[in-house]
């Protein structure tokens, strides 16, 4: 019985790091350069910060980006802000992503 105990406690704990602390490849081949990229649990009203930061992402090029915001949710909005000021969102499951690419 404690190994069983023990190992529902290690996929608990695993489950809600994984959807707490998510990094994954974005790649850009949308002709367009990326201005910002925001998040936020599908079941959430507003945006999360830029994930971006301080950076861009050109047309052609890909980066890491890092989700950190506490939440236990998989399913994810995400918009993204071109450099012509066009916008484009989906929704995403983070805990299972490991790369999306805009095209």
């Amino acid at each position: 019985m404690k190994n069983v105990v023990a190992a529902a406690a290690v996929c608990v704990a695993g489950s809600a790091a994984v959807a707490q602390d998510i990094a994954y490849e974005l790649n850009n081949n949308s002709g367009y350069t990326v201005m910002y990229v925001y998040t936020s649990p599908s079941n959430a009203d507003y945006w999360g910060d830029d994930i971006l930061g301080a950076q861009v992402l050109a047309s052609g090029y890909m980066t890491t980006v890092y989700i950190h915001d506490d939440s236990d949710q998989c399913d994810y909005d995400i918009k993204f802000v071109f450099d012509d000021g066009d916008e484009l969102t989906d929704q995403i499951d983070i805990c299972d992503l490991g790369s999306y690419t805009i095209n």
